[in-house]
């Protein structure tokens, strides 16, 4: 059998910085903060009272206001970013093609508002119970990729991964294998959260997982500097359109990027801290590269999971000096997490469209809030983490990783076409 080539047709996004992908992008370039107090529930029990949430976005175009209620916003997020990325690629879908086009979505904790205010209104009942009808396809993590089928008549595979921060990466790389092997033609993939609701902010807090850097929320995320106290919580859904090479050059269609290469492999160290050697991050990597066919020196840009957690970060680097050596030193690293947050199970696919249009446009974003003497002394200030400007550069290969918890560790490599 011979491989497909894999290429990227369309982009959506919706994130604390804008609720399209142009706003998004020129927002990450001018190293704005998506970082505030947290507007739609009260937090002053907890000890973090702030977020990345998304703001203003109306869905009453993409709903009427029966459906508004029955999805969770979860479910907003991913129809606002597919509705985009469909247009983007231009595609539409014949009765005879259908079973050719599948959707692979992640999700890493599903409809939390509806799990929370459930739950509370049934406690606070007479006993008797309270519980929407639309309680349970409102709560599982699947419903996002179920929706979109229904939506837009995709009859082709249809899954949901659910692997922590790892999701959405990990439905883009089974998307990518499944058009690879010529499973299909056209995969809509990404992913969508909304976990900044009582229990996922006080889930994180009890965690210590979090950042409690109330008086500045704007720089509370500080990847790489010695002052992080943990990431800042983040909702948004990103969507990508992945496609067969001749499929998309058959019908004209445009090509941001060829993705080339996926590493997925698993710490096995602990529950929810990365391995302190970086051991599963070190082989996604490598994995991902030795797929693409190319050597170490070929790429030029990794976009970090960089979470601005003291263990997490540290680990990362030490991952990425061992993969490329020398060259670690010629690379732009940035970490997208310290203006978007971090949007859990949509985190990857936010950060694949990130590396995306740096390939485009030739531009690494920045990694914002480090400030002079903020070095912690067991990461190398030596490697360009392309702190606080965006930097103009070639790149021909760009890398987004992702690592979860529960050890899932995921790399996605694309290249510029």
């Amino acid at each position: 059998m011979n491989a497909k080539r894999v290429v990227v047709t369309g982009l959506g996004m919706v994130t604390s910085l804008g609720n399209d992908v142009q706003t998004t992008w020129n927002n990450l370039l001018a190293g704005v903060s998506g970082a505030g107090e947290v507007s739609h529930f009260d937090h002053s029990n907890f000890k973090t009272h702030f977020a990345c949430e998304v703001k203003d976005l109306d869905v009453s175009n993409l709903f009427d206001p029966k459906e508004q209620r029955r999805y969770d916003r979860n479910i907003h997020y991913a129809v606002h970013s597919a509705e985009q990325a469909i247009k983007d690629a231009g595609i539409s879908i014949a009765d005879e093609d259908a079973y050719r086009y599948g959707i692979i979505y992640g999700c890493g904790m599903g409809g939390v508002h509806t799990m929370d205010t459930n739950i509370a209104g049934y406690g606070a009942g007479d006993g008797i119970p309270r519980f929407s009808p639309f309680f349970i396809p409102m709560i599982i993590p699947n419903m996002a990729s179920g929706m979109l089928a229904l939506r837009y008549g995709f009859r082709g595979v249809n899954f949901t991964t659910t692997s922590a921060c790892a999701s959405s990466a990990h439905a883009i790389a089974n998307a990518y294998y499944h058009i690879r092997m010529g499973l299909a033609d056209v995969i809509l993939t990404g992913g969508s959260e909304a976990a900044i609701e009582v229990s996922g902010l006080g889930g994180f807090n009890a965690l210590h997982a979090i950042s409690t850097r109330n008086d500045s929320p704007q720089t509370a995320c500080r990847p790489f500097s010695a002052s992080r106290d943990g990431f800042v919580l983040g909702d948004g859904a990103a969507t990508l359109i992945l496609e067969d090479y001749e499929h998309a050059k058959a019908r004209g269609a445009k090509i941001y990027a060829e993705i080339v290469g996926a590493g997925m492999t698993s710490d096995a160290y602990h529950m929810t801290a990365s391995d302190p050697e970086g051991r599963g991050a070190i082989e996604a990597m490598k994995m991902a590269i030795k797929e693409a066919g190319i050597t170490y020196d070929q790429v030029d840009y990794v976009n970090a999971h960089g979470t601005s957690t003291p263990v997490g970060d540290v680990a990362e680097v030490k991952a990425i000096k061992e993969v490329f050596g020398e060259h670690a030193y010629d690379l732009n690293i940035t970490s997208s997490k310290s203006m978007t947050g971090h949007l859990l199970g949509a985190t990857g696919a936010v950060e694949a469209i990130i590396s995306i249009l740096s390939l485009k446009h030739q531009v690494v974003t920045p990694t914002i809030n480090h400030e002079e003497g903020d070095e912690d002394p067991n990461i190398d200030y030596k490697l360009n983490f392309t702190f606080n400007q965006a930097q103009e550069r070639e790149i021909r290969y760009a890398m987004s990783n992702n690592f979860g918890f529960g050890g899932h560790n995921a790399s996605l490599l694309f290249k510029k076409l």
